[in-house]
């Protein structure tokens, strides 16, 4: 008799497992989410009223320097090129990010060549911070006031709700600074986006033999016994019931009107004033650039807390979230039959490519090891993952 397993959850880590599942062992398996649909946070749908594919829960750009990851997104799916190139409107005018070459030469007007402008940065930085401890340290440190004020202060404080000095300084590691005109906000090799959208991709994913898909339905803990093994995907603290308390999320919300025409003239813009209440402003007609459309949409999107039943985008992971974590950590060492995955199972900031990657991985191996005959009941929780760093 062949295994039968559980997923929750039917983003892009759930839906990887649950094919590879059914591929690679013949098992059983029934996708379930609380959701009305599947694809998770990258949900996509057409506009009734304007035709447009828009990012329900916001923009979403394929980027990924995995060959096997890119070769595998596109087994499903055929990508429209696609650059994500993002401005930024500052108290002192819209400029390319990230940092670039020309965004230093035009907010200083200057003409650097690299080695100047690479010299030139260096000399604004604060060289009596000689190990920084937050955001905005590590900020002076390296870019100096002018640019922090600028392009990160007031955005960073919108979008995390707290001071940037509240902020761990690894935060700011992901925001590069380039000294040539590369404006493309990704290093990523491979880079595009579903002319279809994500949920096709994902539903494309699920259409698999032995694959049954439940969408409307919630997962309970009881629901294990019933299967050979679960592979949950939602967030870890709500797989606990909370028991150590809430981990500590920001999410987002829009304000959405319909245009006509061409209401920004680019995908994102970032507003980084702390007079300006919204984080950017998103206009997903230029997401797909090969279509065409009379009639746009433009969503203004607002960043606060997660509460109540607000669904969560970013993990916040200050100490007391670390802190959190570390005993769900341990909950989930002790939860036989179960393998946490994702974003919000392992409470960690993930692109679509890093699921996609971490599923195709994990989920290889699981397969090995029950084919080989061993027990996978115990030793494979991902528990490794959740270490609070």
């Amino acid at each position: 008799m062949k295994s039968r397993y559980l997923v929750v959850g039917a983003g892009f880590g759930g839906a990887v497992t649950a094919r590879a599942l059914a591929q690679n062992l013949g098992a059983s398996v029934l996708v379930i989410d609380e959701r009305s649909h599947t694809a998770g946070n990258c949900h996509t749908e057409r506009d009734p009223a304007t035709n447009v594919m828009v990012h329900r829960y916001g923009p979403h750009i394929f980027h990924t320097s995995r060959q096997d990851v890119w070769d595998y997104v596109r087994s499903f799916a055929d990508f429209g090129p696609y650059t994500n190139r993002v401005k930024a409107h500052t108290p002192r005018g819209v400029y390319g990010l990230p940092l670039n070459l020309l965004t230093i030469n035009q907010f200083f007007g200057r003409s650097f060549r690299p080695r100047e402008a690479a010299a030139f940065l260096e000399s604004l930085g604060d060289k009596s911070i000689k190990d920084p401890q937050n955001f905005e340290e590590q900020a002076l440190r390296f870019i100096g006031r002018e640019l922090y004020e600028n392009f990160f202060y007031g955005y960073t404080k919108k979008q995390w709700g707290c001071e940037p000095t509240d902020l761990p300084a690894s935060i700011l590691k992901r925001l590069p600074v380039r000294f040539n005109y590369d404006d493309n906000y990704y290093g990523s090799i491979f880079q595009g986006i579903p002319r279809d959208g994500y949920t096709a991709l994902i539903d494309r994913i699920l259409d698999y033999e032995g694959i049954e898909v439940k969408v409307s339905t919630r997962f309970t803990r009881e629901m294990k016994d019933e299967f050979a093994h679960v592979f949950f995907t939602g967030p870890i603290d709500a797989y606990f019931g909370f028991a150590h308390g809430r981990l500590g999320y920001r999410t987002v919300f829009w304000d959405q009107q319909e245009e006509t025409g061409d209401f920004l003239g680019n995908a994102v813009i970032n507003y980084t004033g702390s007079d300006v209440p919204y984080t950017r402003i998103h206009e997903h007609k230029h997401f797909a650039p090969w279509e065409q459309h009379e009639k746009t949409l433009v969503f203004t999107e607002y960043s606060k807390a997660t509460e109540g039943n607000d669904i969560p985008y970013y993990p916040i992971r200050l100490e007391r979230d670390k802190a959190m974590l570390a005993q769900y950590a341990q909950a989930a060492g002790s939860e036989e039959g179960v393998s946490f995955l994702g974003r919000l199972a392992t409470y960690r900031y993930l692109d679509m490519h890093q699921v996609i990657g971490e599923s195709l991985d994990f989920s290889a191996e699981f397969c090995s090891a029950t084919t080989s005959g061993k027990d996978t009941r115990a030793g494979f929780s991902n528990v490794e993952k959740l270490a609070p760093a």
